[in-house]
């Protein structure tokens, strides 16, 4: 049976920061866009703000569809499976902002991630999301899967990139600065990487 939650807290709390993946649903508000979902997996790269706010860091990619529907909608969903331990499966339904590297409040929320270095993955933006809803279910048909590792090599393809040159990369790409349904996405060009202030 499902069960709704005021906050993210004690062992939902734990649930989440536990897992390895998980997956962020977006679309834009014309019934005919394209809905977008993306899954995300980077260790250190989740944070659970407090107890209505989670964040997550948005990496350099081929695309920018969550970026473009958040900006025009602001509607996400975050969902986390148990791959292992007992079935579960949580929900956060709310509301999303990019936050870009020249955001004053860029640096401080870098500070919510302290095990993964951001530069080598080309970091574009931190995803900061307003819960509204949360809800848990049961995940009996989530397969057992076991992890194994990080693939390093989203870290090592960007690792080469200066901001200069990551700038010019989005450029190229035909869908990051204007989504697959020609809204605004990543704002061009790329800011410099500011300082980070770390709690």
């Amino acid at each position: 049976m499902g069960k709704t939650y005021e906050r993210i807290d004690g062992r939902l709390r734990t649930f989440i920061e536990e897992q390895r993946i998980f997956f962020t649903a977006t679309a834009p508000l014309d019934g005919e866009g394209t809905v977008n979902l993306s899954p995300k997996g980077v260790s250190g790269s989740f944070a659970v703000v407090d107890e209505r706010t989670v964040a997550y860091l948005d990496f350099a990619g081929s695309n920018a569809e969550t970026i473009a529907h958040l900006r025009e909608n602001g509607r996400i969903t975050l969902m986390w499976c148990a791959f292992q331990g007992p079935p579960t499966i949580v929900r956060v339904h709310g509301r999303g902002e990019p936050v870009f590297r020249d955001d004053p409040r860029f640096p401080s929320l870098l500070g919510h991630f302290r095990q993964v270095d951001p530069d080598p993955h080309g970091l574009r933006a931190v995803i900061v999301v307003r819960a509204e809803l949360i809800r848990d279910s049961c995940g009996f048909a989530v397969p057992f899967m076991s992890y194994d590792a990080d693939r390093p090599l989203h870290a090592q393809r960007f690792a080469r990139e200066d901001d200069a040159s990551l700038s010019t990369y989005f450029e190229q790409k035909e869908h990051i600065a204007t989504s697959i349904d020609g809204l605004p996405g990543l704002p061009l060009p790329l800011p410099a990487m500011p300082g980070v202030e770390r709690d």
